[in-house]
Order: C-alpha cells, then structure tokens, then sequence
C-alpha cells in the first residue's frame, strides 16, 4: 500500500472521529468473552483501538496496555473516555508497530485489518502483530467477512472484495470508507501465510474471528 492510500484512511477517521466514538460505548462481547479467559500479563495490546472501548476490558487482564490507532482524533476521544494510569496512546501504523519483539501479552485487533487497503498491508501487519507477541502471548483478530448478511456475496467464494461504505455526519455530508470485505477462506489463508500460529477461526454475526499465537 503506497503512503497515499494509507493516509486517505486515515484522514477519513481524522474526520468522523467525533461522531464515529459516540455511536462506539460498549466492548463487543466476543472481545469481553476472550480476555475474561486469559491469565493476567504485564502488558496488553489494544490494535486500532478507536475510542478506546475496548481498553478497560484488556485492563483488567493487563498491568499496562498500549492502545494504538492512525487517527490522533480517535486517541483524543480514547484519552476522554478512559482515566487509567496504565494506558499509553500510540499513534501508528498497523503493519509497523513502534514496540519491542515480543513485549505483549495479550492482543485484540478488532475491526481494524480490513480497513488496510492492500493485502500485502494486511498480511505484514499481521507479521508484526506475531513480532510482538510474547512466547505465551495470545491475540484475537477480527474482520467483517462475506457471510455478513449486508452483503450480497457468496460466503463460499475463495477471495473477497474492496468496497467503500458510506458515514453519514450529522450535518448531512457523506464520508466513503474503504473495507476489504474478507472470504471466511481467505482470511484464514492469510493467517496461515502470516507468522502466527493459528488456534481457531470462526464465522459469527458476519464477523470472522480468530484466535492466535506467534509461531514458537
């Protein structure tokens, strides 16, 4: 993905920040489910964090957690919603993340790969969430995928498609968002050619998930 594409993604957030995090309040309960599961660690890993919803969650399971995102206007609001001493603001990319090699114990990257708008994009940014991950450490990545019933798509297919999906401002204006809608298969490709150890894939509510590893 060229430096263009990676900043129009994130101009559209710099953009919709402030009414995207009001209509994001509550953890999403598969996320919830997964860290309740987990044994503490000494830090945690909030990936493309938005509003930071999701980081109270890894802070009851975490002594520290990195919330990192491109957008600076998402980790404004993650700064208003949450008051944790533990909490570190990241602004970064996805597929370069300013952290030591296996410094993390505990990951959600939620709802976050598919915005990447090239698969090699996607696919390095996996890598570098297997980087970081400790020996022990655990992840669960999610993705919106063909099964999703908005789309018209075949959940069978071997490959998904681009597409852009409108947000509507208060004020009326149209901002097109870009998603990469993944084929349940291949997702599970690009995990299986990323450095991650796979532990299980599932479809769910038109959402994939996996839960993952970094490769001993």
């Amino acid at each position: 993905m060229d430096d263009t594409d990676a900043r129009d993604v994130r101009e559209t957030y710099e953009e919709i920040a402030d009414h995207f995090s009001k209509t994001r309040a509550y953890p999403w309960p598969e996320v919830e489910t997964f860290v309740e599961e987990e044994d503490p660690v000494a830090v945690g890993l909030d990936l493309g964090c938005g509003n930071g919803r999701h980081v109270a969650v890894l802070a009851e399971r975490a002594d520290r957690v990195v919330a990192l995102d491109a957008s600076r206007n998402l980790l404004g609001a993650a700064r208003d919603r949450i008051d944790d001493p533990g909490m570190r603001l990241v602004q970064g990319d996805a597929a370069r993340l300013p952290l030591r090699a296996d410094s993390v114990g505990l990951a959600v990257y939620v709802a976050t790969l598919h915005h990447l708008p090239s698969r090699e994009h996607r696919r390095e940014s996996l890598d570098e969430l297997a980087r970081v991950l400790g020996a022990d450490g655990r992840g669960l990545v999610s993705v919106w995928s063909t099964a999703h019933d908005r789309f018209d798509a075949d959940p069978d297919a071997e490959t998904g498609f681009d597409t852009t999906i409108d947000w509507t401002l208060p004020d009326g204006s149209v901002v097109p968002r870009f998603y990469h809608i993944y084929a349940p298969a291949e997702f599970e490709a690009d995990l299986e050619a990323s450095q991650l150890q796979v532990e299980s894939v599932r479809v769910s509510s038109g959402n994939c998930y996996a839960e993952v590893q970094s490769q001993a």
